[in-house]
């Protein structure tokens, strides 16, 4: 299975804050110590010029990012400190996400070890996304006619308002979204099909909401390539969370989400999004598997 990845993915941030950034490369040494990819499968992107990121975000927007001059407002809205280092590694973890699309085109399944950053707007940042990396893959794949319609599956715990934002008018991109209802963010955008999901909700509940709306989603928007917003945010005692669910009960999430896009024939495309567990290794861990059953999947000849 190739995954991207590149040393860029890592920044260092101010201590004691939340967002677990050494979550990357654990989970990419995770992987390749347990066998789960090989050091052959792992591409390396470049960032993204700003002609492509212009395809989503507004030039206003960007022009802020390249310069520093963020608000403090925008700046808080964001939840991460503006960097050099933050605006390129925004950029490679965008273009991670492009190539492992132009790869699952190509092999069927890919996957970017980053991205997910659903809660970026066209012309502002929010909840640690600077950039849309989903989006950006979707609109540059359209550009590039290599696809016309696409599905963007998001089972973060947090509603993908962003993206939902960003497509509310398109016809071609159906936007699904299973999400905590009380959750962040408060006020929600319009996704095609939106499933709040009550505090606590457990294994059992939200695989049968699961069951229940995604192959209706597949058959409706029949999409030439399916992203996977893999957010693991969604298991028992995660900081931002409200859910229950177990490892047993995400490694089911991942195996259906999985074969339910394959055995359809669609290329799919993994990506990590959210996961705050109490130590970032053990978010590591339930990152990895999504890639441990994406694997088991192939390597079952299904």
């Amino acid at each position: 299975m190739k995954c991207c990845y590149s040393l860029g993915y890592e920044i260092e941030l101010p201590t004691g804050h939340p967002f677990p950034m050494s979550k990357y490369p654990l989970l990419k040494s995770l992987l390749l110590a347990e066998g789960t990819i090989a050091p052959g499968d792992i591409l390396q992107p470049d960032p993204l010029d700003t002609a492509t990121l212009e395809l989503v975000h507004t030039r206003e927007y960007l022009w802020k990012l390249a310069t520093s001059s963020l608000s403090a407002a925008e700046t808080r809205r964001l939840g991460l400190p503006w960097s050099d280092a933050l605006w390129r590694r925004s950029r490679m973890a965008c273009a991670g996400t492009l190539l492992a699309a132009r790869t699952a085109l190509d092999e069927g399944l890919a996957a970017n070890l980053a991205g997910g950053t659903h809660h970026a707007f066209a012309d502002h940042g929010e909840g640690f996304c600077v950039i849309n990396d989903v989006a950006i893959a979707v609109a540059q794949l359209r550009a590039d006619r290599a696809i016309r319609r696409a599905v963007i599956i998001d089972l973060d715990v947090h509603q993908g308002n962003g993206t939902a934002a960003i497509f509310e008018s398109s016809e071609e991109i159906f936007t699904f979204s299973m999400h905590g209802e009380r959750n962040y963010p408060l006020i929600k955008m319009r996704s095609n099909l939106d499933v709040p999901l009550r505090d606590g909700a457990g294994d059992a509940e939200y695989l049968e909401e699961l069951q229940r709306h995604l192959p209706a989603v597949l058959e409706r928007s029949a999409p030439d390539i399916a992203f996977y917003l893999a957010g693991v945010d969604v298991a028992a005692g995660d900081r931002y969370g409200k859910l229950a669910l177990t490892e047993a009960g995400i490694r089911q999430r991942e195996r259906f989400v999985i074969d339910a896009v394959r055995r359809r024939g669609v290329p799919l495309v993994v990506v990590l999004a959210g996961g705050y567990a109490a130590t970032r290794a053990r978010t590591a861990q339930l990152h990895a598997n999504v890639f441990r059953e994406a694997v088991a999947y192939g390597g079952a000849g299904i």
